[in-house]
């Protein structure tokens, strides 16, 4: 039971990373634009996240430095500043989003007025992260998460044509708006590798006290967790193609997406899809407030942990407490929530280098590793992906431009 529950930091980092309001609602917009054609992107993107993440993991357990660390001695004080602003606008924007996310969530729970929900989700969570232990908090939402299974359920009962699913598995470029076709790959893999899930991941290992002996289960999580993320990611795009493509109707907005898994599960899918989607968005919110707290003190040489309490860590815990108070005065505007996430995902892909980098480099420096440097197929996928990545980096923003950010 106790390995079970081990594994609870990668479904965590899976679930609130892989599978937050951004992706909820792309990757059903993605079916339901082109069907199953855009099925081959996922499985890029799943392979591409555990090769960061377990480089950040084997990182964390042999070295004890955590994402911001290796950025701060590799690339120095000024480019590292850069990466830490950039990092941190885009968290900012993504914690503002996945609250929101849970507001709209508890809305549709219990139909109490949005704004006092706003609110209200803030002091929840702030109050979960002031008074439970980081295991417990990645065990609660992390399997509360699992809720969100339903959708895979929803794609086998909605009975899709299956040649259909398959032949989407085989790259290729659409023929029809190939501009928007484009943008929604560079949106899916973007939304897969998004870095502050590594920060969270990699700092978690520290705080769950991995060292060199717990690489197994650093692979496990990676492997476990983020795939996990890509099968419900795939379940929700068949969804999108089976549902939403045959109406005609655009799932723009969170509610739409639940009732996705009402067609063909009734009101117990559409309640465990609101439930799934709640706990999920609310450790997407954990997992962004901490990995800004943590880049910050990380940088800084702050004291930082969710273990240490505020007095023996009092900017840490400034710090998560001051991005609650930012993210909730921007979502309080009446900003969209997933609108908002989008932008983060596009501006995130941008600034994915910056702290992919110099997890390459330390991974593969026997200073800091040791025996445990990176292997044959580790380097050849971290430079196959470090190629990936530029590419989503150089051409993020222009095809949100060109597509007005996925609306052509």
């Amino acid at each position: 039971m106790s390995k079970v529950f081990s594994l609870a930091l990668g479904i965590l980092a899976a679930i609130g990373g892989f599978v937050d309001i951004g992706d909820l609602v792309f990757n059903t917009a993605a079916g339901a634009t082109f069907g199953y054609q855009l099925m081959w992107v996922i499985p890029i993107g799943v392979v591409g996240i555990i090769v960061y993440s377990e480089m950040s993991g084997r990182v964390a357990a042999v070295s004890g430095k955590a994402v911001f660390d290796a950025v701060r001695e590799r690339t120095g004080f000024t480019v590292g500043l850069s990466a830490l602003l950039a990092s941190e606008v885009v968290n900012l924007l993504t914690l503002a989003a996945e609250i929101g996310g849970v507001a709209i969530a508890l809305q549709l729970l219990s139909g109490l007025p949005y704004r006092l929900l706003l609110v209200l989700a803030v002091a929840g969570l702030a109050v979960v992260i002031w008074t439970i232990k980081l295991d417990w908090i990645e065990r609660l939402f992390g399997y509360g998460g699992l809720c969100l299974v339903v959708f895979a359920v929803a794609a086998v009962k909605l009975e899709p044509d299956w040649g259909k699913v398959g032949n989407g598995f085989i790259p290729h470029i659409a023929q029809n708006n190939t501009l928007l076709y484009l943008y929604f790959v560079i949106g899916l893999l973007g939304a897969a590798m998004t870095p502050y899930e590594v920060y969270f991941y990699s700092s978690g290992g520290i705080e769950d006290r991995w060292s060199a002996k717990d690489i197994g289960l650093n692979r496990a999580n990676a492997f476990v967790g983020y795939g996990l993320g890509g099968f419900l990611s795939l379940a929700l795009m068949i969804v999108g193609g089976a549902v939403f493509l045959r109406h005609g109707i655009n799932p723009e907005h969170l509610g739409t997406t639940a009732l996705g898994a009402e067609e063909p599960l009734g009101k117990i899918g559409l309640l465990l899809a609101l439930v799934g989607i709640l706990f999920a968005v609310g450790g997407a919110s954990i997992d962004t407030v901490f990995s800004g707290a943590y880049n910050v003190a990380q940088f800084f040489g702050w004291e930082w942990g969710r273990y240490r309490n505020p007095s023996g860590a009092p900017r840490f815990a400034l710090s998560w407490l001051v991005l609650f108070v930012l993210a909730l005065a921007i979502v309080m505007t009446g900003v969209d929530p997933v609108m908002l996430t989008e932008y983060a995902v596009i501006f995130s892909a941008v600034a994915l280098p910056l702290t992919y980098i110099p997890i390459l480099l330390v991974a593969n420096d026997p200073e800091y590793m040791g025996r445990f440097t990176n292997g044959r197929l580790a380097n050849t996928l971290g430079v196959v992906y470090l190629v990936v990545i530029m590419i989503i980096a150089t051409t993020a923003i222009p095809l949100m431009i060109l597509t007005n950010v996925g609306q052509n």
